[in-house]
């Protein structure tokens, strides 16, 4: 069975509030703190898109490439290929931002010893779900509510990674966990209901 992931904030925990902050206090910059637990960098501050691309090409790239894995990720995709499924890493990371979103992507996978079969980067967040039904992926992996909802317009079986940013309407998901075992327990769940 093919399944698919997001990176950031699912398998990964970006620190955007420290990293952000630090370049702003370093630069001397008038912005203020606008959305402490906001999964993207343009909402975290109040700044423009144009700012925090400034901040991602002065070295806040490193907020992705230095993040934390989430615990136990490694360890449940090891077993799902293992057992024979095909993980895909499904990220939005955009070349505007990445310049090579599949490498960095890669590099990070590699580095942290991460499995997986293939990366697709560049889908909207709104286009996962859509990317999966075409592809033939019955279940995605993502902390976007925006996303998971979406997926499963498509009929795809959406998975909530949930944190801070997302526990507070994490119940429109169906299927959801806020750690990666109870993450693998939902997936299983939706295994056995899909044999």
């Amino acid at each position: 069975m093919k399944i698919a992931v997001d990176i950031d904030d699912t398998l990964n925990i970006i620190d955007r509030v420290g990293r952000a902050g630090a370049y702003i206090e370093r630069k001397n910059l008038d912005f203020c703190l606008a959305k402490e637990f906001s999964n993207k960098f343009v909402e975290v501050y109040d700044w423009s898109e144009e700012d925090v691309l400034e901040f991602i090409r002065d070295g806040g790239i490193v907020a992705f490439t230095d993040a934390e894995a989430r615990k136990d990720a490694r360890e449940v995709l090891t077993q799902w290929r293992e057992e024979g499924h095909e993980v895909v890493i499904l990220t939005s990371r955009q070349e505007k931002w990445f310049i090579n979103p599949e490498k960095i992507t890669r590099d990070w996978l590699e580095k942290r010893r991460i499995p997986y079969d293939e990366i697709v980067a560049e889908v909207a967040p709104g286009e996962k779900g859509k990317y999966c039904r075409e592809h033939g992926i019955p279940i995605l992996i993502d902390d976007e509510l925006f996303t998971c909802l979406k997926a499963q317009e498509e009929g795809v079986r959406a998975v909530l990674a949930v944190g801070k940013h997302n526990i507070h309407r994490a119940k429109e998901v169906r299927y959801g966990g806020v750690n990666w075992k109870q993450i693998d327990a939902a997936v299983r769940h939706i295994l056995a209901l899909l044999q």
